[in-house]
């Protein structure tokens, strides 16, 4: 599924002629064309699809969309890993390359439990 999500400009420049800002999406970074939205700021809100910021938005409703977003799962969706998610609906249960950093240590060390056994 592809949403439009609110994300807070960070920096705007020009990539080959066209300009473009970096957006934080609650924390995902990414690179999106305002040519939709010339006059957008740095500091400023807007709803983006597919790489292009289409409406100006502002802080308080971007701010309580994406917390929606983040409670329904629908910012991983948008944004998480493809791999990691193909393996979840293939029934992968432990992927190799997961988001939280903090479980792959624990993991490591029971594989080795285990390949020691």
């Amino acid at each position: 599924m592809c949403l439009a999500v609110p994300g807070r400009v960070i920096d705007i420049g020009e990539k080959d002629g066209t300009r473009m800002a970096t957006v934080d999406f609650g924390g995902v970074v990414k690179e999106v064309c305002l040519e939709y939205l010339p006059d957008l700021q740095v500091g400023e809100y807007a709803i983006v699809h597919v790489g292009f910021a289409l409406q100006r938005l502002d802080e308080e409703s971007a701010r309580q969309t994406l917390e929606l977003f983040a409670q329904l799962g629908m910012l991983q969706e948008e944004f998480g890993d493809p791999w990691e998610r193909a393996a979840a609906e293939a029934g992968v249960a432990d992927w190799p390359f997961a988001d939280d950093v903090a479980e792959q240590p624990q993991r490591a060390g029971d594989a080795v439990q285990e390949a020691q056994q």
